[in-house]
């Protein structure tokens, strides 16, 4: 089939979670004028996401800050958002999807946009109050009326995720316990001098590590009120937050035969194995040619930037040039920007000094920088990524001195 749409295609987006919710309005944007039908499993219209684990907890924002465009904007520009809806089933052959009511919707292009779910640690209470992951706005609002300060909160995983919700809880004056089966924080997404500063800087901010353990059950009278570690310790816990990432929702996908492998494989421009699907978001499992490989990225820049191209191409306009990946975290003062991905580098340069609390980690193959993670140093974050897209040769002496300024050293 062609990619552009005919005037009365109809368009049906399974996920009204960021990039189900994005993709939508692209097309309204870039001028398709057919029916679109956006559906989504939870009450609230899309919002955005990273902010639950952060200034959610913390008090400082609302719902109504969250949300991706107004409540009005969907029937104001004629898409049919259907939330608190199930999505049972996929029929290809039919073209048409099968809904939690049993209602069969027809579609001409669908859009799988179903992001993750939080990986669970299997082991025996789990299913105890006051035990918790942090995926949607219902999870936050839960993980919130249950704080208070003084009471110990217990984050299983040292990823960003249990980072950012204990800098959140230490702010609402609940202590912190972080527990992590690797020998550091953030063993499989970032580099070792950014987790040594990073756990450091909670560890002054009062939160309490123990690496290199692992959960062996959770016990409680209803409620979690202890956490056993497989070495025999007992922690004493009245919150616990499980983040230890997330499993891409492809069930769907699955069932109906579309080529999947850790999320749903696409192409370039999002396509499926079904010419007539497309899948973006956290569900992607998508090639990335600055790295010659295929990845699943989960972030807010990823789903924007597949929701702006598959819109693009639906509606006749050129396919926008692939971006290179980035990520954002913030904890307590610090703000957290990552471009690229350290992918077979052999040299990493220092820029700066971590007792600043202002540096920057840059990641080189062969002399050409790959990737950078930066401490509050936007420069370094930003010339970074253009250098990596510019695949460009960098002295790493010169890249080291910071007597000189990224323009200079690109220069």
């Amino acid at each position: 089939m062609s990619d552009m749409l005919e005037p009365s295609s109809r368009v049906m987006i399974i996920g009204a979670g960021h990039a189900g919710g994005s993709v939508a309005a692209f097309l309204r944007q870039f001028g398709f004028a057919g029916p679109i039908t956006l559906i989504g499993e939870e009450s609230a219209a899309p919002y955005q996401r990273p902010p639950l684990s952060k200034a959610w907890l913390s008090g400082d924002t609302d719902l109504e800050t969250l949300f991706l465009r107004p409540n009005d904007w969907y029937a104001d520009n004629d898409v049919n958002l259907r939330l608190d809806t199930v999505v049972r089933s996929i029929d290809r052959e039919k073209n048409t999807i099968e809904i939690d009511d049993g209602d069969g919707l027809a579609y001409d292009v669908l859009i799988i946009a179903t992001g993750a779910s939080p990986r669970w640690t299997g082991v025996e209470g789990e299913q105890l109050d006051n035990i918790f992951s942090l995926r949607t706005v219902k999870d936050a609002e839960l993980l919130k009326s249950a704080i208070n300060p003084g009471s110990q909160a217990v984050l299983i995983g040292a990823g960003y995720i249990g980072l950012e919700v204990a800098a959140s809880l230490r702010k609402a004056g609940v202590d912190a316990l972080v527990i992590e089966r690797e020998a550091r924080s953030l063993a499989r997404v970032a580099s070792a001098p950014i987790a040594t500063f990073l756990e450091q800087y909670h560890k002054d901010h009062g939160v309490e590590f123990l690496l290199e353990h692992e959960i062996a059950k959770f016990q409680g009278n209803g409620k979690v009120e202890k956490l056993h570690l497989k070495n025999g310790s007992v922690i004493d816990c009245d919150i616990a937050v499980v983040g230890i990432g997330v499993l891409p929702n492809d069930g769907l996908a699955r069932e109906s035969g579309l080529a999947c492998e850790n999320g749903i494989i696409v192409d370039e421009n999002a396509r499926t194995s079904d010419p007539s699907i497309y899948a973006i978001g956290d569900v992607s499992f998508r090639p990335l040619p600055h790295y010659d490989c295929a990845f699943r990225l989960e972030s807010v820049p990823n789903a924007l930037e597949q929701a702006r191209g598959v819109a693009a191409i639906l509606c006749g306009r050129p396919a926008p040039a692939i971006e290179i990946p980035w990520f954002w975290s913030d904890q307590y003062d610090l703000k957290i920007q990552i471009a690229g991905l350290t992918l077979e580098c052999d040299e990493t340069v220092l820029r700066g000094d971590p007792a600043s609390h202002k540096f920057a980690v840059f990641h080189l193959r062969k002399g050409v920088i790959r990737a950078v993670e930066a401490i509050n140093a936007a420069p370094e974050f930003m010339m970074g990524k253009k250098l990596i897209g510019k695949e460009a040769s960098i002295d790493p002496e010169k890249l080291a001195d910071v007597s000189l300024s990224m323009k200079e050293i690109a220069g």
